[in-house]
């Protein structure tokens, strides 16, 4: 027997693209959709199903400040999280967040909040979210350990994943199963890119150590030689000036790609963890399916066994009463079977529904981040060789109008 919404289609698996192909990263479109939602609507935080939640979109979000609104087609409340401030006690040290809600929906008493809330408030906001709602993409925490002045390592502890292990399941969709290889891939991908860069990066600030080293030497070189002390001190500024080219390629390699990166190394994790919350809800549908397919059975088998050899029958009760007590328990467990299968039916249903939507979302969401992480990154990086290339085109004209002036002083004498 099939659950709802278990027939996926056969060639789910081939409509999957790379998740770093030019089309899912959109490089040919200028999407400047920001489709983010609200995570909290209660500046108290005490109800954990009444949030609304989304991917959050930028790398640096709570850095500074980080703004969320709802749908883009009812921009009715705003939620901003800035002003990270630290606080020192005699027994800890923690970091808290201003949240500033402001709304006009009906159903707030006010049209704006505001709230400090600590980052294992996030954490313990985070939980809640996933028991509420286990099939939408809530982002990991654990990347913003960075965030902050401050933090303790107790609180960027990453929040407990899923249990590995899932119960097999009979009759998962292809199109879930076409999304968790995605995410095998995309996992892979970003994790290898996020260690090159990481590497590049450890290799240009060891270069530019080198090269503020190398600077000063012709410096103290022209001191000795009059004759080249021009061109020496003319190479010295412009490895200086290289040397400043380097560090703002540095700068934008670790404070823009390098995080969008990183971000999305753990966001695969997540999802992963989603698809099996997911696979986890319709392993519960398909075990009580076969319970109730194994009860049917049993109640076949008795209406055509014999209690008469049984021993009960032989303690001396009636064989019939004892055979219809059994078939009203069987009946009644189900029932109870059938109500439990109607539920679970209806909670893979929106399960699927809630996934399939909020995919979606982080989909486009993580296109738009990882396309703006890699256009600043080309940017910076033709910035970078145009610096340098203006540099010594520079040295190189000023060495040739000096040589043209000493060969005319050279042929006036």
């Amino acid at each position: 027997m099939e659950g709802p919404g278990l027939a996926g289609g056969k060639n789910a698996k081939a409509a999957v693209p790379h998740p770093l192909s030019k089309d899912v990263l959109g490089f040919e479109e200028d999407d400047d959709d920001d489709d983010l939602e609200v995570f909290s609507k209660d500046a108290s935080f005490t109800d954990a199903s009444s949030f609304s939640i989304s991917m959050q979109t930028s790398p640096s979000s709570m850095i500074n400040q980080h703004t969320l609104d709802d749908e883009p087609d009812s921009k009715d409340i705003f939620v901003t999280v800035d002003d990270p401030a630290n606080h020192v006690t005699t027994l800890e040290t923690f970091v808290t967040y201003r949240i500033i809600t402001k709304t006009t929906r009906s159903e707030f008493d006010s049209c704006e909040y505001e709230v400090r809330r600590r980052y294992q408030d996030f954490l313990w906001l985070k939980d809640k979210l996933e028991e509420a709602h286990a099939t939408l993409i809530v982002p990991d925490l654990a990347s913003h350990k960075k965030l902050g002045p401050g933090f303790i390592s107790k609180m960027g502890e990453t929040v407990k994943a899923v249990a590995n292990t899932v119960r097999s399941i009979k009759n998962r969709p292809d199109e879930f199963t076409a999304k968790s290889d995605y995410v095998d891939v995309f996992r892979q991908k970003m994790g290898t890119l996020d260690k090159i860069s990481q590497r590049i990066l450890k290799e240009l600030k060891e270069h530019l150590t080198e090269m503020k080293e190398y600077g000063p030497i012709y410096t103290v070189w022209s001191e000795s030689e009059q004759d080249l002390a021009e061109p020496l001190k003319g190479v010295a500024s412009s490895i200086e000036n290289c040397c400043k080219a380097i560090e703002g390629l540095t700068i934008g390699l670790s404070e823009d790609l390098l995080p969008a990166l990183h971000e999305y190394v753990l966001c695969a994790e997540t999802l992963k963890s989603v698809l099996k919350r997911r696979d986890l809800i319709q392993a519960d549908y398909e075990s009580q399916v076969d319970a109730l397919t194994n009860k049917k059975a049993d109640r076949e088998m008795l209406e055509h066994s014999d209690l008469s050899f049984t021993i009960g029958a032989f303690l001396g009760k009636n064989a019939e009463e004892m055979k219809l007590q059994k078939q009203q328990k069987i009946d009644r467990e189900i029932e109870e079977l059938q109500a439990d299968i109607g539920h679970l039916e209806d909670k893979v249903e929106c399960a699927n529904s809630d996934l399939k939507a909020d995919w979606e979302r982080w989909s486009i969401n993580m296109r738009n981040d990882l396309q703006s992480a890699f256009r600043n990154a080309a940017e910076n990086n033709i910035l970078y060789f145009e610096r340098c290339l203006a540099t010594w085109e520079s040295f190189l004209a000023s060495q040739q109008i000096e040589t043209k002036v000493d060969k005319n002083v050279k042929e006036s004498a």
